[in-house]
């Protein structure tokens, strides 16, 4: 058996030996979130019936139901839900830095940025919406999601501490949902804003960081090193740097939230220690609108 083969088995095990914790995970948290399920049906030309609304301009006089009308003094209509299911497009970075946890206990910001991607998935293939990878196909049913958890664990992780979402992969009317440290160079992710906006796609950032890099709790002589290891800084004093952390810290989620309400999306922050339900349910209630 030649390298390239062993190397593809050994990826394959280990990716194969990652899934079920992974897949019971996101299926945990996605059932907290079933009681939500309910009213993402919107109007539309299908069968089945939704909901009476008071009729308005441009509603013709053939889409008035009648024999509701004649209960009460207005005129209504009878709105049907939509049959087309909407496309959400999830996006999770494999930058190098996406493996940081600064504690044994917690999880890495990848791992935790997989989980919530997964039970979001999950929880929108319920609502039989049309869920994909970003690049990939976004099927309905709950083989995709069994997909979605595959690609997920199989997927190597990068050597640079830069990753970006593809903006070749954009296509009109999706839904997209980024998981990242944002940390890198923001210059794409803008980019990548513009295009989006520009071609009527919507959609939320969330910005997945360890608790160390939210509070910068060092002092004394640190050498602080990127994962990938290629930019490092040492320095005698730690504790002097934090007030000056913090506060670019504090630009960065400033530009990334003008930048993201200038797009028509949403942006928001999680840490690792904090409960993973609390973002799958920020990320739900923008995605609902």
């Amino acid at each position: 058996m030649n390298g390239s083969a062993a190397d593809l088995r050994a990826r394959a095990e280990a990716a194969s030996a990652g899934l079920p914790a992974l897949m019971l995970s996101a299926e945990r948290l996605a059932a907290s979130l079933t009681s939500g399920l309910h009213g993402r049906r919107r109007a539309g030309i299908g069968e089945d019936f939704w909901q009476y609304r008071p009729a308005g301009p441009g509603d013709s006089a053939r889409s008035i139901d009648w024999r509701r009308s004649a209960r009460s003094d207005g005129q209504f209509v009878r709105d049907r839900e939509a049959e087309i299911a909407q496309s959400a497009v999830i996006w999770v970075s494999a930058a190098a830095g996406m493996g940081f946890s600064g504690h044994a206990a917690r999880p890495s910001k990848g791992a935790r940025a997989e989980v919530l991607a997964l039970a979001l998935a999950m929880a929108l293939l319920q609502g039989d919406e049309r869920v994909g990878l970003a690049g990939e196909p976004a099927r309905a049913g709950r083989m995709q999601g069994e997909r979605i958890a595959e690609a997920l664990v199989a997927r190597t992780p990068q050597a640079s501490d830069e990753d970006i979402p593809p903006a070749a992969a954009l296509r009109p009317g999706q839904r997209v949902i980024l998981f990242d440290d944002f940390l890198g160079d923001p210059e794409p992710v803008l980019a990548y804003l513009a295009r989006a906006a520009g071609m009527g796609v919507v959609g939320a950032m969330l910005q997945v960081l360890d608790p160390d890099e939210e509070a910068f709790p060092y002092g004394g002589a640190v050498l602080f090193r990127s994962v990938s290891g290629a930019l490092s800084h040492d320095t005698r004093d730690a504790g002097g740097l934090r007030a000056a952390y913090l506060a670019r810290l504090a630009e960065r989620r400033e530009l990334l939230s003008r930048a993201a309400m200038g797009a028509g999306w949403h942006f928001g922050f999680h840490d690792t220690a904090m409960p993973p339900a609390q973002a799958l349910l920020w990320l739900w209630s923008v995605l609902e609108g």
